[in-house]
């Protein structure tokens, strides 16, 4: 029986006169504190101890002395400590999963277990399973479960491993409740523990039958989590929990491994919806394993009789290893190992070491080691006996009470039917083989040196593979180099090759050498290394291989000139198509009085671009007296998009000339322009006649933005009638719209570059243009340029054309 050992400590009383000493008082204080938590874990592990001795008297009518020695010698036959017998006796086996638990002596006497600083470096839960790609990820997730482990060791029924796990998964994963079902021999489910469901709804959830669509039983068959994060599909598919369940957006049910089968299943509800993260599932899956060991009340752990022998040997092992022995199901598949021996070295996530690991499962002490690439390269040593090594990782350890950043790798090989599992930490020469292994692949880079006076040459692998040379040839003096590259390059590499024999000069010489794959772009840097007198003895260097450099510079050199070339044929063509524009196209100085209407125009060309628009307008009188005005618009821009335009311009005028209507013109041009194969793509245009006597206006237009028409201060478009796009089609419909105008009128015509911009609708701009002219509007000649400026801001990047008719208040 234990018994608290009661420490009292009295500070000295000061000399009379002298002040306290209160560093004394709070070294007095500290101790004080630490002998009080000294006693209550002393006091929570004789508890359990008094517990299990109860039983022992129950069952044997044995007295109190008697149970105790039997419990002593229990757990010294079965290689476990003090309280994992007491915890076996109660039916309820805790693993000591405290990073110092206190452990009673048969003369119940108080000793510490021994304590762990680091886990073992490697194991998955450690570094990969919980989301490797953020380190911060993994460590809270390994602390989570530190902490978890140190509080399942004082949870005493189902019902508070609920209420530990809530309080432990809540900050972690948003857990909102946790319920933890037992599977009956009935085929059903016992609610065992819950927490943050309520009472009434744990009583109505105390047994389920055996039925289809409940998911813990879901989880449990197959043995697999169930992740319950789309509400809507979830609710078709299970009998959701709760009341309502609209409560629990998103849940988790994770079946808990017991050997071939699962027996329970822990639930994790969240009122939040959403996917739980793959570092969440991870770390819940991890839970579920860490608590298997806890849950051994549904079935307790098989006793196992560690082979003295050979953990003897494993004692006098340095580092960390482990010997484990397979646990198949009954198809023979690998489903756990047993570990059989373990090295003082050894530890898993929660501070168990060398003793205290065997027997154990793997994934009890490893939970997250299932399914990685540790887990399979196991796997596959154990079938094909070929050792398996993983890659190398960084593991911070402490070290004389220090932090220090060590290089590990995890071996395992087959011995016997079983495996040994070596936690390997690397020394530094092998670290810095591996760098500089790492710089010569990332650098595409080899070293070589050539000894001068022994003529030792020794070439890396690198310089064999950059050079396309069989190593089985050997390297080559560094004379013999110049005869490698390109005829070329040869006169440059002997006179560098030279200069550093003699003189020690340094050199830098890019070759260039011929393999099958054809020329490579080589560079050699080298050094001499002189003797005392200052003669070179030695000579060390590298050869990097700049073929993708070099022919990436000589790419860019090539699509440089190209650009150029282009630029300057475009440029040439921008200045042939703006003089044949202007020839074609001339622009008056001033306004023009055309049958009784006072015209102004204006052109702009585009300020993007290097090529010349086809935008194009006619104003010209009849020989009966009216007047005919033509704005349009070829698609496309350079020389062939002039050519279109003058073709269309003068056909428009001759045809409308010699008595053609207006939708007569467009027809004709239409085909006209669909079927000759030297004009150029499609065209919009708006002709408009106009009889001065009558003031009439009758127009057509094919695809073409419609006139603005200003009447006493206020404006409006046109209605526009049927017409498409010149060049469109064989078939197109034209029709005619008439506007009788009044003095003071003032009607523009215009291309679409005037109110078109990149990213917007043209119902902006067409409201902009219609907003400008009412604000910007005087009957003074010159008008016109300052309505372009207030509409077009920016860079333009399409010509503009624009056709302001102005009706007279009084003829002229």
């Amino acid at each position: 029986m234990c018994d608290a050992q009661h420490v009292t400590s009295e500070p000295a009383s000061p000399e009379p006169g002298a002040a306290p000493d209160m560093a004394a008082l709070a070294k007095v204080v500290a101790r004080q504190r630490a002998e009080l938590d000294r006693l209550r874990d002393q006091a929570a592990m004789s508890a359990v101890l008094e517990r299990a001795k109860g039983v022992l008297m129950a069952l044997t009518g044995c007295t109190p002395n008697a149970a105790g020695e039997e419990l002593q010698q229990r757990a010294k036959a079965a290689n476990r400590s003090l309280l994992e017998e007491c915890w076996i006796t109660l039916g309820e086996l805790v693993p000591p999963l405290q990073h110092a638990v206190p452990q009673p002596d048969a003369a119940g006497s108080g000793a510490s277990a021994p304590f762990l600083d680091e886990p073992l470096p490697g194991v998955p839960a450690t570094r990969d399973t919980l989301e490797a790609e953020d380190a911060d990820d993994t460590h809270d997730a390994f602390v989570a479960l530190g902490r978890l482990g140190e509080a399942l060791a004082r949870v005493g029924t189902p019902q508070d491993l609920a209420r530990c796990l809530l309080d432990h998964l809540r900050p972690e994963v948003d857990a909102d409740a946790v319920m933890i079902f037992q599977h009956l021999p009935t085929g059903g489910l016992e609610l065992v523990g819950h927490c943050g469901i309520g009472d009434l709804l744990a009583t109505q959830w105390r047994q389920v039958p055996p039925l289809t669509g409940v998911a813990a039983l879901d989880a449990l068959r197959a043995r697999e989590p169930r992740w319950l994060e789309d509400f809507g599909t979830d609710r078709e598919r299970y009998l959701l929990i709760g009341d309502p369940p609209e409560r629990w957006r998103s849940r988790a049910w994770l079946p808990v491994p017991a050997g071939d089968t699962a027996e329970v299943c822990i639930g994790v509800l969240r009122e939040r919806a959403g996917s739980f993260t793959p570092s969440a599932r991870r770390l819940l899956r991890a839970v579920a394993r860490l608590c298997a060991g806890r849950l051994r009340a549904f079935g307790a752990r098989q006793e196992y009789a560690a082979n003295s022998a050979v953990q003897a040997v494993f004692d006098t092992l340095p580092g960390a290893a482990m010997l484990l022995s397979p646990l198949t199901t009954s198809s023979g598949e690998v489903e756990d190992y047993r570990i059989d021996a373990a090295t003082p070295d050894a530890a898993d996530i929660v501070g168990r070491t060398g003793h205290e690991l065997v027997g154990h499962r793997i994934l009890e002490c490893f939970p997250s080691m299932a399914g990685e690439e540790l887990w399979e390269g196991c796997l596959r040593t154990r079938e094909t006996g070929e050792p398996f090594e993983g890659p190398p990782f960084a593991h911070h350890q402490v070290v004389a009470g220090g932090a220090e950043l060590s290089t590990y790798s995890v071996r395992a090989a087959r011995l016997g039917d079983g495996l040994v599992l070596a936690w390997v930490r690397q020394d530094s020469s092998d670290r810095q083989e591996q760098r500089l292994a790492d710089v010569q692949r990332l650098g595409n880079l080899g070293w070589a040196t050539w000894n001068l006076v022994t003529h030792e040459v020794n070439w890396s692998s690198q310089v064999f593979d950059i050079l396309d040379r069989d190593p089985a040839r050997g390297p080559v003096q560094l004379a013999d180099l110049p005869g490698l590259s390109l005829p070329e390059d040869v006169p440059a590499l002997i006179r560098a090759i030279r200069d550093i024999v003699h003189d020690g000069y340094q050199f830098d010489v890019p070759f260039r050498i011929r393999t099958a794959d054809g020329v490579r772009h080589l560079r050699a840097v080298a050094e001499a290394v002189p003797a005392a007198d200052g003669t070179p003895v030695e000579v060390h260097g590298f050869v990097q291989d700049l073929t993708a450099q070099r022919s990436a510079e000589l790419a860019l050199l090539e699509s440089e000139q190209e650009i150029l070339t282009q630029h300057g044929v475009l440029r040439a063509e921008r200045t042939l198509a703006a003089r044949l524009q202007h020839a074609l196209l001339p622009l008056p100085t001033r306004p023009v009085r055309l049958a009784d209407l006072r015209i102004e125009v204006a052109y702009l060309p585009a300020q993007s671009g290097i090529h010349v628009g086809g935008d194009w307008f006619s104003a010209i009188e009849l020989p009966d007296g009216d007047a005919l005005f033509v704005v349009g618009d070829v698609a496309g821009h350079g020389i062939g998009a002039v050519a279109t335009m003058a073709q269309l311009r003068f056909t428009a005028k001759g045809m409308v000339i010699t008595g053609s209507s207006l939708t007569g013109a467009l027809a004709r041009l239409n085909t006209l322009l669909l079927h000759s194969r030297d004009l150029h793509g499609t065209a919009t245009m708006v002709l408009a006649r106009y009889t001065p006597g009558e003031r009439r206006l009758v127009w057509a237009q094919a695809g073409h933005p419609p006139p603005l028409l200003l009447r006493d201060g206020e404006v409006r478009y046109l209605g526009r009638p049927r017409g498409m796009l010149i060049g469109a089609c064989s078939s197109p419909v034209y029709e005619e719209a008439e506007c009788l105008l009044e003095p003071g009128d003032r009607l523009i015509l215009y291309t679409d570059g005037l109110v078109e911009r990149p990213a917007e609708g043209i119902d902006l701009g067409l409201t902009r243009l219609a907003e400008a002219v009412v604000t910007h509007h005087t009957d003074e000649p010159g008008s016109l340029s300052p309505l372009l400026a207030a509409v077009l801001e920016g860079e333009r990047r399409d010509d503009v054309c624009v056709v302001d008719i102005r009706v007279p208040d009084e003829p002229e």
